[in-house]
């Protein structure tokens, strides 16, 4: 049979068509922080999302006793929480990874030493991953990997910790998942010795609550350029485009409307090999304003 022949201004087109299709992403979403944003099983069950990140545990390192906050949707203290072991697994079985994530927009942790990072390893792995425990907070379910949203105290021995998750990991029989959630502005006051690690499978980089390299005024040109150096300079598998769901989830900018974010911002970043899609705070947010809905048939 012949080949097909192409004008050069088809052939472009076909070539670009083809980029895209290779790199089309996901949608990863936190949830956890707002009681109105419905149940976890029910966000899953949209099949909007490839990654749910359950944010957050707020305490943890410096010898103090780890404390999980998941807002009003369960009392880790009185056990409650055991109840969305189904969830987590019912999110499972549809394919969707789901997460912990460290840290969030609190003042209670940080790690003191190399020895206070391995038994925060230890307390994550035997809490919420394979090992075991007799007072699991999530229940018997496993999750998929540890998050890293670290935007207080210190950068030190968030390697450690990264690293030794990861030696647990390769123990284990199942792929254990480290992400990150950086600051856009290059390098992260507090992720950069993690991620120099190259240990990390995701890169969520936020893109709001930061105004030099945010979308503004119609213009997605500091995006793009802080964009291009993150996966430029940093040694991880996928990275994704960190977007509020909506204009207030993020007081300090970077909203993008979808149609613009399908035609200014998504052209751009899918050209790298390392783009995996987006990622949106929050599920609250979203529930609201549907951007998921609006946008996931083009990320």
């Amino acid at each position: 049979m012949a080949s097909p022949s192409f004008s050069p201004l088809a052939l472009l087109t076909f070539l670009l068509l083809t980029s895209v299709q290779a790199n089309a992403g996901t949608i990863a979403v936190y949830w956890g922080q707002n009681g109105n944003e419905g149940t976890l099983s029910d966000t899953c069950a949209t099949k909007n999302y490839g990654f749910v990140i359950l944010s957050f545990l707020t305490v943890f390192g410096r010898n103090q006793t780890p404390v999980l906050n998941l807002a009003g949707h369960c009392d880790p203290p009185s056990g409650t929480c055991t109840s969305l072991s189904s969830d987590i697994l019912s999110c499972q079985s549809l394919g969707i990874k789901v997460l912990l994530s460290l840290g969030g927009d609190s003042s209670g942790y940080s790690l003191s030493s190399a020895d206070d990072a391995k038994d925060v390893a230890a307390y994550l792995w035997n809490n919420f991953l394979a090992g075991t425990s007799s007072s699991r907070p999530l229940g018997s379910a496993v999750l998929d990997g540890i998050d890293f949203d670290i935007e207080a105290g210190g950068a030190d021995y968030y390697d450690v910790l990264a690293q030794t998750l990861a030696n647990y990991g390769n123990q284990g029989g199942e792929k254990l998942y480290l992400s990150a959630a950086p600051q856009c502005p290059y390098p992260d006051a507090h992720l950069n010795k993690a991620l120099a690690t190259g240990l990390f499978d995701f890169v969520w980089i936020q893109f709001y609550n930061n105004p030099p390299c945010q979308y503004a005024n119609g213009s997605a040109d500091k995006l793009v350029k802080a964009w291009e150096e993150w996966t430029e300079s940093v040694d991880a598998s996928v990275f994704f485009v960190g977007l509020p769901a909506s204009q207030d989830a993020a007081p300090s900018g970077g909203y993008i409307p979808p149609s613009d974010l399908e035609s200014k911002v998504l052209p751009v970043v899918r050209t790298s090999p390392k783009y995996g899609g987006i990622m949106l705070w929050s599920r609250y947010y979203d529930l609201l304003n549907g951007y998921s809905d609006a946008v996931k048939g083009s990320v």
